[in-house]
């Protein structure tokens, strides 16, 4: 038993060091990049997994159609990322291979279809790797449904929490399990920077900070005081703190939830809430993603690949509007505002009414070309 528990602190020491040595990585961070001034912006497209693929080349159809002026220009590059599926990540070891990687560090921001994340083992999730290997801290997600007063904005923390060391947990064989959950100084400044930021330049007047810090006292309670610290350079913002548990109540809370504007949490606590907040907007498959970073973005659907689709062969009649969404997130990242209006607004008035992703695309690139 001494054995294990030796083995154990000698793990932990690397974690620390490790943890460590990202903390002062984030602490001498470059300047971000500024989009606006990049005279040619490449955007890398993964196709993903299941059903990645079709809704992916359905995406691509549409920003085409959009783009097509910049593309011919070359001010806007599409770029094919080939490699980044269950079938290579599996033969090579890597949840994102060395040579995919350098691949997608060539682009400035990536749009990128679902992929599968393998059960058991040791390989983590493709997205963790991608975000922490380009340090895409913010995770944004917003939810709309007008006639029911909603428009919410959330801000999850992207790189750390439990899911930074989520394959890296301690195990003493038939005694017991640790995983460990991580919060850093400037890790979450800044991302509580970026929800401030979006709040006070998007006329939003309230922030609500989601934790467990009754529970967490070290990582949670830690989150909490920092937000405010950044909350407290902002004035006319108000920064509420709630707990997780009962704020997934009052997203459902008719009464309430309307109220709520721009939500700050950590990485755990905010996937959850972000799918009951999009199955409120009508399910998974209608609400974008984007993983933002100072020197990198990328932007996704945020349901899975859906192997069931494509096992009984129903993989053509995939919804892309969830990437449809994320790819409008990516326009305005890019400083194509116009754009990303108009591939909204084509998405808001043509319905999916159960068409194929092809047929889907046809009617959108149709009402955006009209």
């Amino acid at each position: 038993m001494n054995a294990y528990i030796d083995s154990a602190v000698q793990q932990f020491k690397t974690l620390l060091e490790e943890q460590l040595a990202r903390t002062g990585r984030m602490e001498n961070a470059a300047a971000p990049k500024d989009f606006t001034k990049l005279p040619v912006v490449t955007v890398g497209v993964i196709d993903g997994d299941g059903i990645g693929p079709i809704i992916s080349k359905q995406t691509t159809r549409v920003l085409e159609a959009l783009l097509k002026d910049e593309i011919a220009a070359g001010s806007i590059v599409l770029k094919p990322i080939q490699g980044l599926t269950i079938e290579n990540r599996l033969a090579k070891g890597q949840a994102v291979p060395d040579d995919v990687l350098s691949e997608i560090m060539t682009c400035d921001v990536l749009l990128k279809g679902p992929t599968e994340t393998p059960k058991g083992g040791t390989m983590e999730s493709a997205n963790v790797a991608l975000r922490r290997a380009l340090d895409l801290y913010a995770n944004v997600r917003p939810v709309a449904v007008p006639d029911q007063g909603i428009d919410w904005t959330f801000f999850r923390e992207n790189t750390e929490g439990e899911y930074v060391l989520g394959s890296r947990g301690v195990e003493i064989p038939g005694k017991l399990c640790m995983d460990f959950k991580v919060t850093t100084l400037p890790g979450t400044k800044r991302i509580a920077r970026a929800a401030f930021e979006f709040a006070k330049n998007n006329g939003k007047t309230n922030v609500a900070i989601v934790t467990k810090a009754n529970i967490m006292k070290k990582t949670d309670g830690r989150f909490s005081e920092i937000c405010h610290e950044i909350a407290a350079e902002y004035p006319g913002i108000e920064a509420e703190d709630w707990y997780i548990d009962i704020m997934t109540a009052k997203l459902v809370d008719t009464r309430v939830r309307s109220r709520f504007q721009v939500f700050l949490l950590p990485n755990l606590y905010g996937d959850i809430i972000t799918d009951e907040a999009a199955q409120l907007q009508g399910g998974v498959g209608t609400a974008g993603s984007a993983n933002l970073g100072d020197q990198y973005a990328m932007f996704e659907a945020i349901h899975g690949s859906a192997p069931r689709m494509i096992e009984t062969g129903r993989g053509d009649y995939a919804n892309p509007s969830s990437l449809l969404r994320a790819a409008a997130m990516l326009l305005r990242h890019i400083a194509r505002a116009e754009k990303a209006a108009k591939l909204e607004a084509a998405l808001d008035s043509v319905p999916h009414d159960g068409d194929t992703a092809k047929g889907f695309a046809d009617r959108l690139i149709q009402a955006i070309e009209s």
